[in-house]
């Protein structure tokens, strides 16, 4: 029989969740405003059941009381059909974890030490796990880490210049959005090989972002670091800064520990920028000069990360954009790639409005392509091939 694999991906305040019936996805949907105003929203391919209505009192506390108030729309969808695993989408997996795994306690205490390194997610990915523990005790649990694609990456770009016991402690360039890029490379390998085995640069851009440099599916250089934190500027975090700023912060200025991670976590990027909004849409929308600003600023750092990561792979066959803002903003996508002949690069303008999946230009020597990333379905496809290494141990 087909397995019935539950997909979930939990944050903070959400819980975005696919569920499928073997390669079908079956339900999609998403528990939003946790502990506030929390909102159920889903859709359903199978039955066409659409449910969009607010979780009152317990049943929108915490991430467990959430998923039990979804237990009896699951339930009519299976049809009494069990959920055989539930996969995890988890951001930090450290030095240990470079591959998709069955959780076990050992396994969640160890992910738990990793809290720190990924203060925005890792502690609710944990939530997610501990909640769907509780409501699925008969389903196989497995964890999926977006750090686990960067380890191969090469040594260069995998340290810092600090001493080596430090590296050796595990401070060191883990790069994140991992799932993303298994997912886009799989999507070249199958339908574009060519451009599979070229020099790829991948630039996820959504409320976090990231770009990384690939070539045949493997990790060669990310712009993130040690945490979720480096690199691009994104909706809430800072992106690439100077340390000595943070020290700074910590001396001159007397800020504590906890005051620092707030300010470059949750309230720096494009809303600390803008002093308007972390969201795109919004910017683009708006006429006060700082909105343009921090639009300025963040389709700058693209393009600079853009110039680097080409020169990691020492040359540039195809660009691709994913993600919220990448799949979806085509002005971003058309003011990154001007003025770039220096990379063989051009855009049609045509094509890129209309987001079609090749936007590069007739005479472009690089391709350009638009890719809708699936975290969920990698997350399932490494659920699934767990479940039947379970199965063949028992």
């Amino acid at each position: 029989m087909a397995p019935v694999i539950l997909v979930l991906n939990s944050g903070s305040s959400s819980i975005k969740f696919s569920l499928y019936s073997a390669t079908i996805e079956q339900l999609k949907g998403q528990i939003s405003g946790l502990g506030a105003e929390t909102h159920l929203a889903l859709v359903s391919q199978a039955s066409g059941l659409t449910i969009d209505r607010a979780l009152e009192g317990e049943e929108g506390r915490t991430h467990r009381t959430a998923l039990a108030a979804l237990l009896p729309v699951l339930e009519q969808e299976l049809g009494g059909l069990p959920v055989d695993a539930v996969g995890h989408r988890v951001v930090h997996g450290g030095v240990s974890h470079t591959r998709p795994l069955t959780i076990t306690d050992t396994v969640l205490r160890d992910l738990k030490e990793l809290e720190p390194l990924a203060p925005l997610h890792q502690p609710h990915n944990l939530a997610g796990i501990e909640a769907a523990r509780a409501a699925f005790p008969d389903a196989l649990q497995t964890a999926c880490f977006d750090t686990a694609f960067h380890r191969k990456h090469p040594w260069v770009n995998d340290t810092f210049a600090l001493p080596r016991s430090l590296y050796d402690e595990g401070v060191r360039r883990y790069g994140f959005h991992g799932l993303s890029y298994e997912f886009i490379c799989s999507y070249l390998q199958e339908t574009r090989p060519e451009v599979f085995q070229g020099k790829v640069v991948v630039a996820h851009l959504g409320n976090g972002a990231s770009m990384c440099a690939i070539r045949n599916g493997q990790s060669i250089g990310s712009t993130m670091g040690f945490t979720a934190l480096d690199g691009l500027p994104m909706g809430t975090r800072c992106g690439q800064l100077d340390p000595g700023v943070v020290l700074y912060l910590l001396t001159t200025k007397g800020m504590s520990a906890d005051a620092v991670s707030d300010l470059l976590y949750r309230n720096s990027g494009l809303k600390g920028l803008s002093g308007i909004s972390q969201d795109m849409r919004s910017l683009s929308e708006s006429t006060d000069p700082r909105a343009a600003e921090a639009i300025d600023y963040f389709v700058f750092r693209i393009r600079r990360e853009l110039g680097a990561m080409a020169a990691v792979l020492n040359g540039l066959d195809t660009l691709v954009f994913t993600g919220g803002i990448g799949e979806n903003a085509a002005l971003i996508r058309q003011r990154v790639c001007a003025e770039q002949d220096w990379l063989g690069l051009s855009i049609d303008e045509a094509r890129n409005t209309a987001r079609e999946e090749d936007i590069s230009a007739a005479n472009s020597q690089t391709k350009v392509l638009v890719i809708p990333t699936n975290e969920e379905e990698m997350i399932r496809r490494h659920t699934e091939t767990l479940l039947y290494a379970d199965a063949s141990t028992r």
